[in-house]
């Protein structure tokens, strides 16, 4: 009797953690009554990250004064920043128009992949943009060779690719987990940490599998780029002309931003240990890398350079006339 007791508990407990089909993202649940302005402010946002970006992207493409390679990374990092935000915003928004934040398991997943597989491309991109004027700064002369269009293809291409088989394999082991008890996602996307703190049982190998992908798409390209800035400081700082130290410390500053800001807030999201990391953090620190960074990063590029300043307002000139 006893017998038949346990084994009916045990597959009523294996059928509790396999038949979960949905996740509630909780998101903002928790200040109902700010739902409507947090609408309005991340609509507002969304809107601006799609109209700016995609300005960089027309101008960057058209005018002639900017058909060099380092545009080139820069309109497809534009793209990227567009696809991105379009992972996460929509459904976000979605959910705070209806209040409701139900997602199914697979939707779930794919969502997941998605914002892993377009952040790791963030940290490569970043990584090749910060190679591409560190051969500019440091080997002047041999740029038109290295960096032909056909190389800044091949790299652009191996940031998009490279991912997929990693995030893709690491999507599906953390979805290969047993999930019981609550389902209610304290976050406004499917992302790692509070989908780990959902599943049962012991999860310490797909932590350290976070940790390990995490070092290769975040810490490694952090140490790349920091070793090419390295370089270029120091290159700078050799150069008898004020004006040319000057006009080499602008073309890098606007990238030295958005590396700065981007991979602080990542790092921490993804490299600290689930135990030391409240859920508030975590959402703050997600809305930092996937809403207001990618909202910035139009104005710092903008502002920064004169170029696209100036390609900017030509194409104004043209729309006006």
């Amino acid at each position: 009797m006893h017998i038949t007791r346990s084994l009916k508990f045990e597959i009523l407990r294996k059928s509790n953690t396999t038949t979960l089909m949905e996740f509630v993202l909780l998101g903002f649940s928790d200040i109902p009554h700010l739902q409507w302005m947090i609408f309005g402010i991340f609509l507002f946002l969304y809107c601006t990250i799609l109209m700016c970006n995609s300005i960089i992207i027309l101008i960057t493409r058209t005018d002639s004064a900017l058909q060099t390679p380092m545009y080139f990374f820069l309109s497809n990092f534009s793209v990227l920043e567009i696809c991105y935000v379009t992972a996460t915003m929509p459904r976000m928004l979605m959910d705070l128009c209806t209040q409701k934040g139900t997602i199914s398991f697979y939707a779930c997943a794919t969502q997941m992949c998605f914002v892993l597989l377009l952040g790791g491309t963030e940290c490569l991109l970043l990584t090749v943009m910060a190679y591409d004027r560190y051969v500019a700064i440091c080997n002047p002369l041999q740029y038109p060779v290295v960096m032909s269009h056909k190389v800044c293809t091949q790299l652009v291409a191996a940031s998009w690719v490279s991912g997929i088989p990693v995030e893709i394999g690491q999507t599906y082991q953390i979805f290969s987990l047993p999930f019981c008890g609550s389902n209610k996602i304290n976050h406004f996307f499917c992302d790692i940490p509070p989908l780990l703190s959902l599943a049962c049982g012991d999860t310490f190998v797909n932590e350290m599998a976070v940790y390990v992908v995490a070092v290769l798409f975040v810490m490694v390209p952090f140490i790349l780029i920091s070793a090419s800035y390295a370089k270029i400081i120091s290159n700078i700082l050799k150069m008898s002309s004020a004006r040319g130290r000057a006009k080499a410390f602008s073309t890098c500053s606007s990238h030295l931003t958005v590396v700065v800001l981007f991979y602080g807030t990542a790092s921490i999201t993804y490299l600290q240990p689930k135990s030391n990391q409240s859920d508030g953090t975590g959402k703050l620190l997600s809305l930092f890398y996937t809403i207001l960074i990618p909202a910035l990063n139009p104005i710092i590029y903008t502002l920064r350079n004169k170029d696209i300043t100036m390609a900017l307002r030509k194409l104004l000139t043209k729309l006006l006339i």
